[in-house]
């Protein structure tokens, strides 16, 4: 008995097995799918496989900025200006040689330019942090925001020693960011840059900081970069490079480049420097730095060969500026400039960052060396006058 119950099921186990293999040979349509683990199936008939979700965090990525950047993209703002330029008549344009011989007989016309840029929202009030660049000489400013909003901002001030501008937009419940404590910014940190590159709209790039304190670029007068390799593009100027966490680390300034596009090479100007620009110009309109009136020069290596000098730190006077406040106490061309007050300089940089910080007026303590003799020179400290923009090539 036993044996023919086996001999059946093993028959009809083989007939099932058997017909299997030809309907899923010649008919695989006729069997219903079967999901997997993570396997979904699509109302065509296709299964595909989804990633499982993390705990507590839906559809979030490991190792994933998306908290940072959704922090920080609702302060970051996009820039369109316009102002109006005197454009020739002339059919053949500015052709050097029909200018010789013909002059300007077709006079100029005004055409409105337009430009665009980024900015960060800083406060509640409508403060926006962005690049000198991005609105200078600009007869409009339109800011828009990410929740669609716009904007005609008006211009309180800008710096272009520093490259930065405040503006002010008149909103309500406007996201605004936080400031990173920059102090405790690292090389190999990751960094976000957050703006609008070609117009495209708002884009969030990623990068480590590759460097900090940068300077002898000739970008601004005064400079303390950060550096990073966060892609960086023409529009990104004025936007946040922000921190892990959102907090904003810098703005986005310029980048080095040999086509015009991004190479990896960007620049920022610290969250410390905007600090102090933004208060200085919120509460009077500009930045008021201190000013001694020398030309300083780096004490290369081959300078102070040439010059029989006992030290390449410090900074090389080159130049004093007659009846200035650095004439005026005794301070000669040749001197090198090795503290102010209580800092030590070693190299130009430092130098004009220290002296800027020195309030005009009063009285600064700076050391010097004079040939072999140190001495120490009491200087009333100026005001430094106005600088114009320089051209860079900024972004």
């Amino acid at each position: 008995m036993l044996r023919k119950l086996w001999l059946t099921f093993a028959q009809t186990a083989t007939i099932c097995v058997a017909a299997l293999f030809i309907v899923s040979t010649f008919r695989p349509e006729w069997l219903p799918l079967r999901s997997g683990p993570g396997q979904l199936d699509l109302s065509s008939g296709v299964a595909i496989r989804e990633a499982p979700a993390l705990p507590g965090v839906p559809g979030a990525a490991p190792g994933s900025y998306a908290d940072a950047a959704k922090r920080a993209m609702p302060a970051v703002v996009n820039i369109f200006t316009s102002k109006a330029v005197s454009v020739s008549r002339n059919p053949f344009g500015d052709d050097p040689v029909f200018k010789h011989f013909f002059g300007d007989r077709f006079g100029t016309e005004k055409q409105q330019v337009s430009s665009l840029g980024s900015g960060v929202i800083v406060s509640a009030e409508g403060y926006i942090l962005t690049n000198q660049h991005v609105v200078d000489s600009a007869d409009e400013i339109e800011v828009a925001l990410s929740d669609g909003r716009k904007a005609v901002a008006k211009l309180v001030g800008s710096d272009p020693e520093t490259d930065l501008a405040v503006l002010k937009i008149n909103l309500p419940n406007l996201a605004f960011i936080t400031f990173a404590r920059i102090e405790q910014a690292r090389v190999g940190d990751p960094a976000l840059a957050i703006g609008n590159p070609f117009g495209v709209g708002q884009t969030v790039t990623q990068g480590i900081i590759s460097a900090l304190g940068r300077n002898h670029l000739g970008i601004n007068i005064f400079e303390n970069f950060i550096q990073t390799d966060a892609a960086i593009n023409p529009g990104n100027s004025g936007g946040a490079l922000v921190d892990a966490s959102g907090n904003l680390l810098g703005i986005n300034t310029a980048i080095y480049s040999r086509s015009g596009g991004s190479m990896g090479i960007g620049f920022a100007i610290p969250v410390s420097t905007g600090k102090q620009v933004l208060e200085s110009i919120i509460k009077t309109g500009s930045v008021t730095r201190g000013y001694i009136g020398v030309e300083p020069q780096d004490i290369t290596a081959e300078a102070a060969a040439a010059l029989k000098l006992s030290r390449s730190s410090g900074t090389l006077v080159t130049g004093v500026m007659r009846g200035g406040p650095a004439e005026r106490a005794g301070m000669q061309p040749g001197d090198i400039i090795t503290d102010i007050g209580e800092q030590t300089v070693p190299d130009t940089s430092t130098m004009l960052n220290l002296i800027a910080q020195l309030p005009p007026g009063a009285p600064a303590k700076i050391k010097v060396l004079r040939g072999a003799k140190p001495l120490e020179l009491a200087v009333v400290v100026g005001k430094r006058p106005k600088a114009q923009p320089r051209a860079a090539q900024k972004r």
